[in-house]
């Protein structure tokens, strides 16, 4: 299906829980989030019916989110019940890797066809510090035993931030001389515990790596290469460069809100439908979506939730 400037809508990410074992200072309060009673969270059925909708439209690929999903009670149902879904072609997950260790294989057997592990940091102590309470070690396990059990293309997420991980950007880049893995450096948005004061843009990592060789553009992100590398470095930039004309997703969040774009607070309400209503609410959604964004003009977000409500 088409929105309303003619783009075609293929991608759909579903948020799964708004909840989050870490707390990273851009992103979660310290206290976390208050738990939600669970009638006010999608249940598995209503996300993979929600999924079936968006897929009889023309939605192909599927990425699950949080919070941190892997916190979500029957995150491995979901996963089971969207891939059998006719028309889905590809169900990815983000996640901060906490978990990875015990569930990697887990979401392998379930149908997950690729990861994204968000890690802003290669040092320990800066890791504890950002996240409050986590540990590096466990996210470095986590990816390793992603690999064991047979995920490739594997992206790490880098949130550029002034003043916290410049220093470490040539390290991340390094990873893909010996790594096949794409690091991808997002620059902050101004949205819920993010600020303009830790913006850091993506031009940064030009300047601190030189070296690096255009390859392509892959959905939101410029690719890059160190030469000889195993890997690739992305770009996303969602304030340098507004990519808002070649947009080709939705989010639904974890109460059941069909969010056209996430930088505006228009929602559409999907909880309680189903079958052909059910679509028809998608397709009002979609229609919906608007041509652009406006960080650049205003500097703040206008989605009226944080990011965690609303799926990363």
């Amino acid at each position: 299906m088409k929105d309303a400037c003619a783009r075609e809508i293929t991608y759909l990410r579903l948020s799964v829980t708004d909840l989050c074992d870490l707390r990273c200072r851009y992103c979660m309060p310290p206290q976390g989030v208050p738990k939600r009673p669970h009638d006010e969270i999608c249940s598995v059925e209503e996300l993979v019916e929600i999924v079936r909708q968006a897929a009889a439209l023309g939605v192909r690929k599927v990425r699950l989110t949080g919070g941190e999903p892997l916190v979500r009670r029957g995150i491995l149902d979901i996963c089971r019940g969207i891939a059998a879904l006719e028309g889905v072609e590809e169900i990815c997950l983000t996640t901060n890797g906490t978990a990875l260790s015990r569930l990697a294989l887990p979401l392998r057997e379930a149908g997950v066809d690729r990861l994204n592990v968000s890690l802003d940091t290669l040092r320990p102590d800066c890791f504890a510090h950002m996240t409050r309470v986590g540990r590096l070690e466990d996210v470095l396990s986590g990816l390793e035993a992603a690999r064991a059990a047979g995920f490739t293309g594997t992206k790490l997420n880098v949130v550029l931030m002034k003043g916290f991980n410049e220093d470490e950007i040539t390290d991340f880049v390094n990873l893909t001389r010996r790594e096949p893995l794409e690091v991808r450096f997002i620059e902050l948005m101004p949205i819920g515990e993010g600020t303009r004061e830790g913006f850091l843009p993506s031009s940064a990592v030009l300047e601190a790596c030189p070296e690096l060789e255009a390859v392509d553009v892959s959905g939101v992100a410029r690719r890059y290469r160190v030469p000889g590398g195993r890997g690739l470095v992305g770009l996303i930039e969602p304030l340098s460069r507004c990519f808002c004309g070649g947009c080709d997703r939705i989010r639904v969040t974890a109460d059941g809100r069909l969010k056209p774009c996430l930088h505006s607070d228009q929602e559409f309400p999907l909880r309680g439908l189903s079958g052909l209503a059910l679509r028809r609410a998608i397709q009002e959604g979609i229609a919906a979506k608007p041509p652009r964004h406006h960080l650049a003009e205003t500097g703040r977000s206008g989605a009226g939730r944080t990011m965690n409500q609303i799926g990363g």
